[in-house]
């Protein structure tokens, strides 16, 4: 007998449909799974046995083949053990055939027939069309995931003979309960009113936020620069639906996910300065996304800049261009979206007080070359905003009461810009100004005579790159967008150039 049950696996961040075959026939008891499974498939053989006998079944006594199709994508994981369990049952006994044609079956077996959540439920419905398969059955811990994709219907159940009974039309299975706010966004974020002083960093902060820029601080240890960092979240504006479900997704794949809440904020995302190649761009076997890709739509904030492995960093490089990472490994390659803002922080020396008058720098001349050394030019080159955190006076730290805008503030000011950018782009794939192509910066930065001359002049004095001069431009353009302005005055040009090359000596 054979018959036909769906399930799904993961590839990188994107569900593949996967249909379960399988043959129960006559011949000496086997149980074999073709079809590229890899190792945590091909251990269900022994779950799924357990489980039917913990769920009262009987298993087939003869040869049983099962065909994971089609066979040349590799299958990984153990979202595959219900579907597989549910199509060596119809074997024994008669399924609805019209539910099992129509539904999507993922989840973990235990070995005492319970079903088990698993990661990248959310990716995994994407490899349903809407049309065929039309409602999807997890285990009620992935139930509430599965119910933010709108186009499904999601079930959930405890175990596998609660599946086979609804199956058997003997039973109903649990729905998502009420419908609540799935945009309901978590703990405020670290409000910018809390930092003390600092008000070119703040006002650096506000631009890279408005734009969508990136932003290296650099200055001596306690200077406060991490502390800004980690309030961007605070004043960029809110993830629309469609970039919500994105970074969603790719969360739900890497198993990240902490709530069945889609991402309304952007993510923030700040590895640790040890993390390796693979972290950082994603790899391993299987394929999973990286810290570049968790941060798409977001923040990847890098502190102790110079700290990370250089492949680490200039892994970075393409990224930042281009918006995606291409993976390329012996068992496999991927092309990952990684559109994210890069915040940096570092210091100007490995003492971290070259150029502060208050101590004195112990560094020797090639210690600080071979410091400053890991960092390649063309990444800088990508950077947008290069800004001097200097120490803030003591008076300031023990001045009582808060100091300067909250986040609230600013953030409305952000939100203000991106709408013009938003209605300046309409239609067109650019969510921002740090996205806007070499072609239409004509198009988009209209200059007036003063602001002209005045990058003509800088062009040459400052010995400026090709890409540096674009992404200038870009600033100033954002620049513009908060002053409400059209066109690109000088004042936004000189403000743009003056973020785009800070000293490194503090």
């Amino acid at each position: 007998m054979l018959l036909r049950v769906f399930g799904a696996t993961l590839h990188v961040i994107e569900g593949v449909r996967v249909s379960v075959e399988v043959e129960a026939g006559a011949g000496l008891p086997s149980f074999h799974i073709v079809g590229q499974a890899d190792r945590v498939v091909f251990e269900s053989r022994e779950r799924i046995r357990a489980a039917f006998r913990q769920s009262g079944l009987e298993f087939p006594p003869g040869r049983v083949t099962v065909n994971l199709a089609p066979t040349g994508l590799p299958k990984v994981g153990s979202a595959l053990d219900l579907p597989i369990a549910l199509a060596i049952a119809g074997t024994r006994v008669e399924l609805e055939a019209a539910r099992l044609a129509r539904t999507l079956f993922l989840g973990e077996l235990g070995l005492d027939g319970g079903l088990r959540p698993v990661r990248g439920v959310l990716a995994m419905l994407g490899a349903a069309d809407g049309a065929e398969i039309r409602q999807v059955v997890v285990a009620r811990g992935n139930l509430g995931e599965a119910a933010l994709a709108a186009e499904l219907g999601a079930l959930g159940a405890e175990s596998l003979g609660e599946v086979l009974a609804w199956l058997r039309g003997e039973r109903a299975l649990e729905t998502p309960g009420p419908a609540r706010d799935s945009l309901a966004a978590g703990a405020p974020p670290p409000d910018l009113a809390e930092v003390h002083g600092q008000e070119a960093a703040k006002r650096a902060l506000e631009v890279a936020a408005a734009g969508g820029h990136g932003l290296l601080f650099v200055g001596p240890p306690g200077s406060g620069k991490t502390l800004l960092a980690r309030r961007l979240p605070g004043i960029l504006p809110p993830l629309e639906l469609a970039a919500a479900l994105e970074a969603t997704r790719i969360h739900s794949a890497a198993g990240a996910l902490t709530s069945d809440s889609l991402l309304v904020e952007p993510p923030f995302r700040a590895p640790h300065h040890t993390i390796s190649d693979a972290g950082m761009a994603g790899g391993g076997r299987p394929l999973r996304p990286g810290e570049i890709s968790l941060a798409h739509r977001g923040v990847l904030f890098l502190d102790e800049l110079p700290e990370f492995r250089r492949p680490v960093l200039e892994a970075l490089r393409q990224p930042l261009e281009e918006g995606e990472i291409r993976v390329a490994r012996a068992h496999g390659s991927a092309r990952l979206p990684a559109r994210f803002q890069l915040v940096a922080a570092m210091n100007p020396c490995p003492c971290g007080w070259r150029g502060v008058s208050a101590r004195e720098c112990v560094c020797l001349e090639p210690a600080v070359a071979r410091y400053r050394g890991k960092l390649s030019g063309p990444l800088l080159d990508r950077i947008d905003l290069h800004l001097a955190v200097a120490p803030v006076p003591w008076r300031d730290m023990l001045a009582s009461g808060r100091s300067g805008e909250g986040s609230a503030r600013v953030r409305e000011r952000v939100v203000a810009a991106r709408a013009r950018q938003a209605r300046r782009f309409a239609g067109s794939p650019w969510q921002s100004n740090a996205e806007l192509p070499h072609s239409k910066l004509s198009e988009h930065c209209a200059l007036d005579a003063a602001a002209r001359a005045l990058l003509e002049r800088s062009v040459g004095a400052l010995g400026l790159s090709m890409r540096a001069f674009v992404r200038s431009l870009r600033v100033a353009r954002t620049l513009a967008d908060l002053d409400g302005a059209e066109s690109l005055a000088s004042a936004h040009v000189a403000e743009a150039l003056g973020y785009r090359y800070a000293p490194i000596g503090v």
